[in-house]
């Protein structure tokens, strides 16, 4: 082969290379910004559903809990929340009377209907009111399920580590007065810590531009009475 014709491959293979680590070098804070839209995605979906166990726990047992063992073992194992169910006493209903055309309050006055305290398990009514969601892998919305709600307490990624979320709770004093909070969050540098370092000093860096902004995803907040989620 004539060294012509050896120098023009060389020069193809060159260009080649030099191309792929040019659209390589484009592309990869493009994948790193998919892939970290994902990761919060992902992590803001369970702190949701963290919060809604905490919410219904405050309303169970009258405060929040800073103990993943202690919350999801209680709300799953304990009839301890307290409803009012509405029963109608049809057998007291005058024929000529409708009680939807007068104010409940009335009509329990006059016994046509009684209410009727009764302890039901948490995680049961906040499935029966549909306020554990979540999407399958085939895009159909149903309840999480038992196994679920005790994951709920792991980071979503990296996948293949056990990083737990880290929950705090306590009372806060605010006008003189004691009101309970939580917190619920994972740093960036946890939940990213197998993608490329600089990018994530990057990100943290973005996202930290904002004064008092936490590095990471949360929920509710240690030092005033909030619950929202700084994703939201």
């Amino acid at each position: 082969m004539k060294a012509k014709t050896i120098i023009q491959i060389l020069l193809a293979v060159l260009i080649v290379g030099l191309a792929y680590v040019l659209y390589d070098s484009i592309m990869k804070p493009v994948r790193f910004d998919t892939e970290y839209t994902k990761r919060r995605d992902a992590c803001a979906e369970k702190l949701k559903s963290i919060r809604t166990l905490e919410e219904a726990y405050k309303v169970t047992y009258g405060s929040y809990c800073g103990s993943f063992d202690t919350l999801i073992g209680r709300l799953m194992s304990e009839d301890s929340m307290r409803v009012v169910s509405k029963v109608v006493n049809h057998d007291k209903i005058p024929a000529d009377v409708d009680i939807n055309e007068m104010p409940e309050n009335e009509a329990v006055k006059l016994g046509y209907i009684s209410r009727v305290e009764m302890l039901v398990n948490p995680i049961a009514k906040l499935r029966e009111d549909g306020k554990l969601p979540m999407i399958d892998a085939n895009g159909h919305k149903r309840q999480l399920n038992d196994e679920e709600i005790k994951n709920l307490r792991y980071v979503p990624y990296p996948k293949g580590e056990e990083n737990e979320f880290e929950l705090r709770a306590g009372m806060l004093e605010k006008s003189g007065f004691f009101v309970p909070v939580f917190e619920c969050q994972v740093s960036l540098q946890t939940l990213l810590s197998d993608m490329d370092h600089q990018l994530v000093v990057n990100k943290i860096a973005e996202v930290t531009e904002v004064p008092g902004r936490y590095a990471g995803w949360k929920v509710g907040d240690m030092t005033q009475a909030v619950t929202d989620g700084n994703f939201e």
